[in-house]
């Protein structure tokens, strides 16, 4: 039993493979859009972002109004090829089976995504009904911003400091450390690259994994860290 009273998962990237899909759709389309950038670039600079944010920085960035309406092509591909390619993680199973305590899922993905690919990849039955959506609280609600993190918490009536979060983007984590929560980050996932590890310790994560098969035994030596009795 964890010595946390709350585990937090992200989804993109830590439960399911779906940064790399979307690393994908989304880089076909801003190189279609005039704005060069490879599917490795996207993971490393935008992973965890929404669609809609990661426009508005390329915007600032190239100083060029982008079409509105990549939004929702984005949006309809991602969803066509998630459906039929998105599969769980390695190792997922094998951590929720050993980890006992109340957990949930705190994502930047619509409730509807979350819906189908934990569906589709058969999770859903391991966290429901406890899946949250940053987008439900409000469009400018979504992470880097703490908002969905303070929010699952607010669910199990439960204090940020007591909550363990496992993210695999640097926005997460930045979201799980302002919200007062202890964070491991993952690697695992298709869309990691080289300094990956690096750039989430920086931003605050306590330790990183590669392998979800270590992530019971990781919570349980956090147990003896400061801050869970």
């Amino acid at each position: 039993m964890s010595g946390f009273d709350l585990t937090i998962f992200d989804c993109d990237g830590v439960l399911v493979d779906s940064e790399i899909i979307a690393a994908k759709v989304e880089s076909k389309l801003l190189n279609e859009a005039g704005y060069p950038i490879s599917v490795e670039e996207m993971g490393e600079r935008f992973a965890g972002m929404t669609w809609k944010n990661i426009l508005l920085t390329v915007e600032q960035e190239i100083d060029i109004p982008l079409s509105a309406s990549l939004l929702d092509k984005s949006e309809a591909l991602l969803d066509q090829r998630l459906a039929r390619e998105v599969k769980m993680i390695e190792g997922v199973q094998f951590a929720l089976a050993r980890l006992k305590g109340p957990r949930c899922i705190c994502s930047n993905s619509s409730s509807s995504r979350l819906d189908m690919m934990l569906t589709k990849v058969g999770l859903k039955p391991f966290f429901a009904p406890h899946i949250y959506s940053a987008k439900d609280l409000g469009a400018d609600r979504v992470k880097p911003k703490p908002d969905i993190f303070l929010h699952g918490a607010a669910q199990f009536n439960v204090s940020p400091s007591r909550c363990v979060v496992i993210e695999d983007s640097v926005h997460g984590v930045h979201a799980a450390r302002a919200a007062g929560m202890r964070v491991i980050g993952f690697t695992g996932a298709s869309h990691t690259y080289p300094s990956h590890a690096d750039r989430l310790t920086d931003a605050g994560a306590e330790t990183v994994i590669a392998r979800m098969n270590d992530l019971p035994a990781v919570i349980a030596a956090m147990e003896s860290w400061a801050g869970v009795a």
